[in-house]
């Protein structure tokens, strides 16, 4: 089963947890008095909802830990809470995060404002690829609708998250531009992949992604990779085909560190990438170091 659709079968389990629950936890899930609590599935969002929002918002990540995949979430009593108290959810949807809109059912907290940003993105078709946070437009539409959720549930401070999304918005063009800057250099390099988490910066880049489809998806969706097709990925770092590897350092197994190990003994550079924040990292922070990290490997 793919893991995506274990994340969703896991959120279920939360129904029965409710009856239990304390009313403490119920009073802590509701965020700091005179604040809007947000919910966001993962630190991704969360973080981008905290920067509009400063300190009239009371933020709470689903996923905020970069050792935890995403796909293989457990929820607990504690977030089905914070879903039923909150003005503003935020996920990413396109299959990614479903335990959010399993809550949310389940909380039948039908006031709140739903950001969803693969919705937002436009992407769609049997081969979308969910990790749109490493689509810095979609990433500015996101910005746009939280700030317009924001908005509507405190327009109190409507100013205050409006100063919030312009200085995002702005981090997020200096970003696009580097991509465009980086290009120069990028146009054409053959780019390997562990699964499609970077794929939208790689393509922004213009980089030619040579591994096979069936490797990537395969790793994604937690099933063995056919023997012909690692054949295949591995070869293509000894043929000098890969010239980086930017492979999801949140996810393994064996045919990942075949990859892994290929790049090495290839001495190909291997680039890091994460669908979570790594530690003590901001989204605009992290994006520039994976921009940075890409170009040195392909610079040297």
């Amino acid at each position: 089963m793919p893991r995506r659709a274990l994340a969703a079968l896991a959120a279920l389990a939360v129904l029965a947890a409710l009856a239990g629950c304390s009313g403490g936890a119920a009073a802590s899930a509701s965020g700091a008095a005179g604040t809007v609590p947000v919910v966001a599935s993962t630190d991704v969002y969360g973080d981008i909802a905290k920067a509009i929002g400063g300190a009239h918002v009371t933020v709470t990540s689903i996923i905020d830990d970069p050792d935890k995949d995403p796909h293989e979430y457990q929820a607990d009593a504690r977030t089905q809470l914070a879903i039923s108290r909150a003005k503003v959810v935020i996920e990413n949807g396109g299959g990614y995060d479903d335990f959010v809109d399993t809550m949310l059912k389940a909380s039948k907290n039908t006031k709140a404002f739903v950001v969803n940003a693969v919705k937002l993105s436009g992407f769609s078709g049997a081969d979308l690829n969910e990790h749109v946070w490493y689509d810095y437009p979609t990433m500015s539409k996101v910005v746009d609708a939280i700030a317009a959720s924001l908005h509507t549930a405190d327009p109190k401070h409507a100013r205050a998250y409006s100063a919030g999304a312009e200085a995002l918005q702005q981090k997020l063009t200096r970003l696009e531009d580097s991509e465009a800057t980086l290009a120069a250099s990028t146009t054409g390099v053959g780019a390997g992949i562990t699964e499609p988490v970077p794929d939208y910066v790689l393509q922004a880049l213009k980089m030619d992604i040579v591994t096979p489809p069936a490797f990537s998806k395969a790793i994604e969706d937690g099933t063995d990779v056919a023997p012909v097709v690692l054949q295949q990925t591995l070869a293509q770092y000894a043929d000098g085909r890969v010239k980086v590897l930017v492979y999801n350092v949140q996810t393994g197994g064996p045919q990942t560190e075949a990859v892994l190990a290929a790049a090495k003994k290839h001495h190909v550079p291997a680039v890091p990438v994460s669908e979570t924040l790594p530690e003590g990292l901001h989204y605009i922070e992290w994006q520039e170091g994976v921009l940075a990290a890409i170009a040195q490997a392909v610079t040297g």
